[in-house]
């Protein structure tokens, strides 16, 4: 059977298997779905296989929707939902998509009324559609259910064009002329703005599109897909792999230049990705320079997510399938498998990716369908790392020290992984006793981004997600404060009390820590403590590599020189991603192995490090033939032309 399955023949699977009690009224192609609405939902009870059997004969995601015909009013949906579910579901809201027929469930305990589903279809004529109720609330979490709600018209309309787009039948392929070519646009012997262009006879899909965070707004900040001739209309999709800024940071900028398409990424990427990106706009806005895109290009690319659970096959342009994995970097980070024609060539791209497990996730996956080439990221290619918790040690002794010496700590850190990572550690001192309870400030942004972490428990560690669905919340620790606003800041430094702080941006490039490391820097007693990667050419980079004065422009316009005497430290252990042993154990257990790995995200003598390693290692690692792109380079993967 080909790759691309003919419109009529999905049409005709579809009414010969759907029973005539259903009362099927029409089929839609909304995105990667087919859409089967019927006037009698009933034959779900009793036919319970049948959706699975129809999608996996014609291998598309199947969504039953009800005929408008047969929904009941709300109020009477309302009440019946609450009578059916148990005292321990917590149902926190329910709420109502008119276009999609969909009843919205928030509830502490999800699995508890997704037993009931069909149930609820069945009888009050609208799809459930269950979200958990995070403990702690999360701003970002309700404004994307919101804006869902109050657009659904125009994205029952986006996904309806879109689904002609990707079930579309293929032209050059389908003749048996194809080719699979890769175009690397950043990321390439560079950590930062990475975006990488996968080209198809019939498709065009980017990998990514990132921003440099210590370019400032140069045209080495940006992709370089402006030298290639391609306008942001021509590419079919967006895969973001994870929401940190040099990934996803300038995904709206394509929305503002004419892009239409979609953006397909996880659940919590989606979240993430919008407070990560509004943060920037607000940043910006403080320090008077101009963003490279608005607020409505961030609320467009929302309109235009799709979100993936990992290991769902789904279809996002006509010769292309696109699979998520676990990559273990932060939380809802992806591996993209593409899976392109039928099985002409298979792509792994590892995003960020750590193959070891962490107190926040379990380790990458490593095993797939099919796999010809492997992108992966390089950033510790040429460093071993030290074990987890030998990093965990050294940053208690830091914070122990710097207490019994009457300084206080500041931890610049990255919002998303790092600063979470960071409060379960500390709180797990403090608990046995290995640190004294000692006052933990967190800025008003890792505290939002905490709270999406208690949205997602399956997305976590095995153990970690085990305890937030038993009600506990690991990240609500007696120690810990939360901070709005900018006035405490000096009032905490000057206090006499002790204190840690947990504040962003992680490589000192804004935000509340760069404030708290002006007030702090000129104090011996204090100690400034790196937990993440510091990027080059960035303020965190040059304080780490041993600058001890750096200049600063106040408010008044004035050049102010900041001389730095705090204690200055850089913990390499706590990093999200694999260092070089785990990068060479990655390729040595991934199934099927590729023929070839390209190698990204990596600063020049890393990548090149890694790869002689790679070649020496051909016994342990297999064959395979390893290349190190420059910016604006292309592979040509495959081809039968």
């Amino acid at each position: 059977m080909s790759f691309n399955i003919d419109l009529n023949y999905i049409r005709n699977v579809i009414f010969k298997l759907i029973p005539p009690t259903a009362q099927l009224t029409r089929l839609e192609f909304e995105g990667p779905e087919i859409a089967i609405y019927v006037k009698n939902p009933a034959f779900l009870l009793e036919q319970t296989g049948i959706i699975s059997q129809i999608a996996k004969t014609i291998k598309k995601r199947i969504v039953i929707r009800t005929d408008p015909s047969i929904r009941k009013r709300r109020e009477e949906v309302i009440e019946y939902i609450k009578s059916i579910a148990p005292p321990d579901t917590g149902i926190e809201g329910i709420e109502f998509d008119d276009v999609l027929g969909e009843v919205v469930i928030k509830a502490k305990n999800p699995h508890i009324i997704e037993e009931k589903s069909n149930q609820i279809l069945v009888y009050t004529g609208w799809r459930p559609r269950i979200v958990r109720a995070p403990p702690m609330r999360s701003k970002v979490f309700e404004e994307v259910m919101h804006g869902y709600l109050s657009q659904s018209e125009y994205r029952l309309n986006f996904l309806r064009e879109l689904g002609e787009t990707i079930h579309r039948d293929v032209l050059l392929a389908k003749n048996g002329s194809n080719y699979v070519r890769v175009t690397f646009l950043g990321g390439a012997q560079e950590v930062g703005r990475s975006a990488i262009l996968v080209e198809t006879a019939e498709s065009r899909v980017l990998l990514d599109f990132g921003l440099n965070p210590g370019r400032s707004l140069s045209p080495n900040a940006f992709p370089r897909i402006d030298l290639l001739n391609i306008e942001p209309d021509d590419i079919d999709a967006v895969i973001v792999t994870h929401a940190h800024l040099d990934h996803c940071g300038l995904v709206p900028y394509l929305f503002k230049y004419g892009f239409r398409g979609a953006v397909y990424t996880t659940d919590a990427t989606r979240d993430l990705m919008v407070l990560l990106l509004k943060d920037y706009l607000e940043i910006s806005e403080r320090e008077g320079t101009e963003p490279p895109f608005t607020l409505r290009d961030v609320e467009q690319m929302l309109l235009h997510t799709i979100t993936l659970k990992y290991d769902v096959v789904t279809d996002i342009a006509p010769d292309i399938r696109l699979t998520l994995y676990n990559a273990g970097h932060i939380l809802g980070s992806a591996i993209a498998h593409l899976h392109i024609g039928n099985g002409f060539h298979n792509i792994v791209y590892t995003g960020d990716f750590k193959f070891g497990r962490t107190r926040l996730l379990d380790r990458a996956n490593y095993e797939f369908p099919r796999v010809d080439t492997i992108i992966m990221e390089s950033t510790y290619g040429a460093t071993e790392q030290p074990a987890r918790d030998r990093a965990e040690d050294e940053l208690i002794r830091i914070v122990k020290e710097t207490y019994d010496r009457g300084g206080k700590v500041l931890i610049p850190s990255l919002s998303v992984g790092r600063a979470q990572e960071v409060m379960l550690i500390l709180a797990d001192a403090m608990k046995q006793n290995k640190l004294p309870k000692i006052p933990v400030y967190i800025e008003g942004m890792i505290h939002e981004v905490t709270a999406i972490h208690t949205a997602y428990p399956d997305l976590l560690s095995k153990e970690l997600g085990q305890r937030l669905k038993s009600g506990e919340n690991p990240f609500d620790y007696e120690t810990f404060i939360r901070l709005e606003g900018r006035e405490p800041r000096t009032e905490i430094v000057e206090s006499s009390e002790p204190a840690i702080i947990i504040a962003t941006s992680g490589m000192l490039t804004g935000g509340p820590a760069v404030e708290y490391f002006k007030l702090m820097a000129s104090n011996p007693n204090h100690s400034l403590v790196f937990v993440s990667y510091q990027v080059e050419g960035t303020l965190g980079r040059r304080i780490r590599d041993g600058a001890r004065e750096v200049a600063f422009v106040n408010e008044r316009g004035k050049v102010e020189v900041i001389r730095i005497k705090m204690q200055v430290y850089s913990i390499e252990g706590f990093s999200g991603h694999s260092d070089r042993p785990q990068l060479l154990e990655y390729l040595r257990h991934i199934e099927p192995k590729p023929s070839t790995a390209i190698l990204v995200h990596g600063e020049k003598n890393a990548v090149m490090n890694l790869a002689n390693e790679i070649s020496r290692s051909r016994k342990r690692l297999g064959d395979i033939n390893v290349l190190t792109p420059k910016i604006l380079e292309s592979y040509t993967l495959a081809y039968n032309i």
